[in-house]
């Protein structure tokens, strides 16, 4: 009997050990696009039905200055899709991934009509409230990071619409921040499809942008610098944007879009440096600055430029995912960043109201998909295929060699054509 019984205990463990062995490990890349899939559902599906603004379940933050809480919608789909449309652009496949997709971009085109329809209950706050300038130009950039899968789809009714709530934003005067880019984000996507289009926003935007570059890839945000990622967070994309839709529009002015762009991208590399060695061993990254709870589009800078396949030499494809993947595990697994209706809540690494803004309500901290842009590599590319490596913290608090870090010197100033 007792050796029957071993006999069984024996079966039992090889047939447990051959499961687990059959049973497919996750990869990296399939947890990114269930996480991506995660946050977006909620969104896209209730928005394509014009029932976004009746199902979200809405968070403000404790210290709420009082605007008009539909800001709320429009900023939790501008933001979303800036960050997905990447993922969105690939070419449809029969894959699990591929049906997730497909499903999201359906989705999506039907969100995009009902944001302009002034029929939809769906209907964005484009004409009340300055944050809709903000949101906006997060709704360009989405177009701008998918234009043939995003923007060229959409039927002329609502691309018109389009244009003209885009136009209307000029009501809003920005303020000498980030906030300028907003405003040539939008204008540079205008002149890109053919739109009327305010030239003196885009050039003075990156004139300002110029003077706050304080050097190795950071720009202050205004005249004062201050420690924040509002570089990642809004610099660095949004000004390769706009010298790229002013390049695609063939627009000319007097400034050098082309030689400006060489020289943003440069910045822009550096920066991803600087945010790759932020990563610590542990796949956390200093918690400084406001807007924290928009969580990883902190390191926005580093996804996109992994993205634009621009990665410079001292960091591999292998080691950025890792790094990427290491803080979204830390950041989303068995934390509560999402509440009982499945949309975002305030907080940096789950629930934690009491560090919002005043401006921070939940729609804001869909900021965090802005990390998710890879996800429109295919799944051969090398950022996907390549073994993971450690990266630069690990290697340096491991006791590997690892590469020194050194300053970037800024190119001379791109003279005005005339």
């Amino acid at each position: 009997m007792k050796k029957l019984f071993i006999l069984l205990l024996v079966s039992v463990s090889m047939l447990t050990a051959s499961a687990g062995k059959k049973q497919k490990q996750q990869t990296d890349r399939e947890y990114w696009a269930e996480l991506a899939y995660k946050m977006a559902q909620p969104v896209l599906e209730n928005m394509a039905k014009g029932e976004l603004q009746k199902n979200m379940l809405v968070e403000v933050s404790p210290t709420w200055d009082g605007r008009n809480k539909k800001v709320t919608y429009m900023e939790c789909f501008g933001r979303l899709m800036a960050g997905i449309a990447p993922w969105l652009s690939l070419p449809d496949d029969d894959s699990d991934e591929g049906r997730m997709r497909r499903q999201l971009r359906e989705w999506a085109l039907a969100a995009y009509k009902n944001a302009v329809d002034p029929e939809s209950p769906d209907y964005l706050l484009w004409r009340h409230e300055g944050q809709t300038l903000v949101d906006g130009a997060y709704v360009a950039e989405s177009f701008v990071r998918a234009y043939d899968a995003l923007w060229m789809p959409l039927d002329d009714v609502t691309k018109r619409r389009y244009i003209e709530e885009f136009s209307q934003l000029r009501r809003v005067d920005p303020p000498y921040t980030n906030w300028l880019l907003f405003s040539s984000e939008i204008e540079s996507f205008l002149a890109r499809v053919g739109a009327p289009f305010d030239m003196y926003r885009i050039n003075s935007a990156i004139r300002k942008v110029e003077e706050w570059y304080v050097g190795d890839g950071w720009y202050a945000d205004g005249p004062q610098f201050a420690f924040d990622y509002y570089s990642s967070y809004v610099f660095h994309p949004m000004y390769l944007e706009t010298l790229k839709n002013m390049i695609d529009g063939k627009k000319g002015s007097r400034l050098d879009y082309a030689k400006y762009y060489e020289r943003e991208l440069l910045r822009a590399q550096k920066a991803a440096i600087v945010l790759e060695r932020f990563i610590s061993p542990e796949g956390t990254f200093p918690v400084v600055g406001r807007s924290i709870p928009y969580r990883m589009a902190a390191l926005q800078t580093l996804a996109l430029i992994a993205w634009y396949q621009k990665l410079p030499k001292d960091i591999a494809n292998g080691q950025v995912r890792a790094a990427l993947t290491a803080v979204m595990h830390r950041m989303f697994d068995g934390r509560e960043n999402f509440n009982e209706k499945g949309f975002l809540t305030i907080g940096f690494c789950g629930r934690q109201p009491d560090i919002a803004d005043w401006y921070t309500n939940n729609g804001s901290l869909y900021m965090t998909s802005l990390a998710f842009m890879p996800l429109g590599l295919s799944a051969d590319h090398p950022f996907w295929t390549d073994a993971p490596q450690d990266w630069t913290s690990r290697k340096a608090w491991g006791g590997q060699p690892f590469p020194k870090d050194h300053i970037w010197r800024d190119t001379p100033q791109p003279k005005d054509k005339y």
